[in-house]
């Protein structure tokens, strides 16, 4: 091979890297698809292929739960190998749960919530209040005056908003949760908003436990949501611009999730529609935060070097301040089952990509191992099936991967793939590669070398992700709420060893057909 030939190759394999990496930032900033969250060690890995049963019995000793009298539960689980515990706020409420015309408001408190209280992040509330309540009074003239298609009146109030709002800013102390944190010990305060969660994380030396209690419980019992509101706004739009409007891969997702659900609110980004950004409100936002981050809703988890009796004790003083209020039942449409394959062609200045779904159950449903089986023989890594053949022995593709769980597990989802099409081959046949692959899961049965190999991945994979203390915080979190039993976490890892070929050609045969089928199509505009 040439040097020529090399340098083309070697630019060609770093811009589908680029490219890989920028599918995934899109998918997972406006979907809210969130993977396992991965940081340090505290512990050694149990072997996969070990039986569960000990780890369970482990955990089932060290963890302690318990529910405030308003309704919040907590979860602790003692691990004493560090001197270091993580805390994990998970609140019940994600993007299905955002009236219409409100999209993006879940992810809006999310940003909004590390603005601060009437004690942190201010040197003067007194002061600041009556300038964010006159900042709201503009932004509402600004909206009327728009409609009424007054322009001089609104660059009029525009230039006022702008004044109040530099008034107000002199007063705001800048990310001082984040200095207090910091200066504190602690490490990786962050959040994320998915279609159905909100997470707010960090972890702390274990000595600061009544130091987290008395953070994270003033943060959600006495917000400043108007602060920085309309700055926060521009924020999330510039994110939004960056990911899709601006992202050739971000807005072919945008219309294939929208192809793929008719009526489930998993059709919408979890980032929102711009328009409806662009009209939010405080009061929308404070409305929202008021009905769904009630104490019934908040589920927290601790885990670390801890004392569950001293958790409990805190955690009633601090969190039990809060007033008990009734949880609202998310009014959830159902999606009507597929009758017909969907499709959706975009034409932009990109690379192909080629896009498949298929509609799958709830996390909850039986085969839910099977179907995370199926998702690791085809695209887990460089040993998947749709690795070896689209891009190792074919060369159709530059990457080739996919996904179950997308855009969230809660509900009846999909399984995605998707391929980074090679130079000179079409997204048609990358699509029919990828079926062929996929067929094989129908009418072949996996080899008993093959299935274990996959088994072994899976336990192996969801077992270090619980190494961590953030990790088995997150994990438990997942499993509390939205199957109803932490325990059913373990249970899932059993059943992942139970999947036999048949299952996974049962499943493959009701999951993988042509009506079933919703398809993407991102092609070069050329020009």
């Amino acid at each position: 091979m040439n040097k020529a030939s090399r340098l083309y190759q070697r630019e060609v394999k770093n811009k589908s890297c680029r490219l890989f990496i920028s599918f995934l930032v899109a998918v997972l900033l406006c979907w809210g698809w969130v993977p396992g969250i991965a940081l340090a060690k505290t512990q050694p890995p149990m072997p996969a292929e070990t039986s569960i049963q000990p780890y369970l019995d482990r955990v089932i000793k060290q963890l302690t739960e318990f529910r405030l009298d308003n309704g919040m539960k907590f979860i602790v689980l003692e691990r004493h190998q560090a001197p270091v515990v993580s805390f994990l706020t998970y609140a019940d409420v994600g993007g299905v749960d955002e009236p219409d015309g409100k999209t993006g408001v879940a992810h809006f408190l999310e940003h909004l919530a590390f603005k601060g209280t009437t004690r942190i992040g201010t040197s003067n509330y007194q002061a600041e209040k009556p300038l964010l309540e006159r900042l709201e009074q503009l932004a509402e003239q600004i909206t009327a005056a728009k409609a009424a298609g007054n322009q001089d009146q609104v660059a009029k109030l525009a230039a006022q908003l702008k004044k109040v709002e530099s008034q107000a800013n002199k007063l705001v102390k800048q990310n001082e949760l984040g200095r207090i944190v910091e200066q504190a010990g602690g490490v990786g305060l962050n959040a994320n908003t998915s279609t159905e969660a909100t997470r707010y994380f960090y972890s702390f030396p274990s000595n600061k436990l009544e130091l987290w209690m008395s953070l994270e419980s003033e943060r959600f019992l006495d917000p400043v949501i108007r602060r920085e509101f309309f700055k926060e706004k521009d924020v999330i739009l510039e994110e939004r611009r960056l990911r899709v409007e601006n992202s050739p891969i971000g807005l072919m997702i945008e219309k294939f999730i929208d192809t793929a659900f008719k009526v489930h609110p998993y059709k919408r980004p979890v980032i929102g529609y711009d328009e409806d950004i662009r009209n939010l409100t405080p009061d929308d936002v404070e409305k929202f935060f008021e009905t769904h981050y009630v104490p019934s809703n908040l589920t927290i988890a601790v885990v670390g070097d801890v004392n569950p009796t001293e958790v409990k004790r805190l955690a009633q003083t601090y969190f039990g301040r809060y007033k008990a209020k009734e949880k609202v039942v998310a009014q959830i449409p159902a999606e009507p089952k597929q009758t017909q394959t969907r499709e959706v062609t975009v034409e932009l200045r990109s690379q192909p990509w080629y896009l498949e779904g298929y509609h799958r159950p709830a996390i909850t449903h039986p085969d839910q191992a099977v179907y995370e089986i199926i998702g690791r023989l085809l695209s887990d890594g460089r040993t998947s099936r749709l690795y070896k053949s689209l891009v190792e022995k074919q060369r159709l593709a530059l990457t080739a991967q996919g996904f179950s769980g997308f855009p969230g597990d809660e509900y009846p989802n999909l399984m995605l793939f998707y391929a980074l099409t090679a130079p000179d081959h079409t997204v048609d046949e990358v699509a029919g590669a990828l079926r062929l692959e996929i067929d094989k899961l129908k009418t072949e049965p996996v080899s008993a070398a093959e299935l274990d190999r996959v088994k072994t991945q899976a336990r192996a994979g969801l077992l270090r992700m619980l190494d961590s203390n953030m990790g088995m915080a997150q994990q438990l979190l997942e499993y509390e709420v939205k199957t109803g039993s932490w325990r059913n976490l373990f249970k899932q890892l059993d059943e992942i060893v139970a999947v036999t070929p048949a299952d996974i050609q049962r499943v493959a045969n009701a999951t993988f057909t042509t009506e079933n089928r919703t398809v993407g199509k991102l092609l070069s505009k050329q020009g």
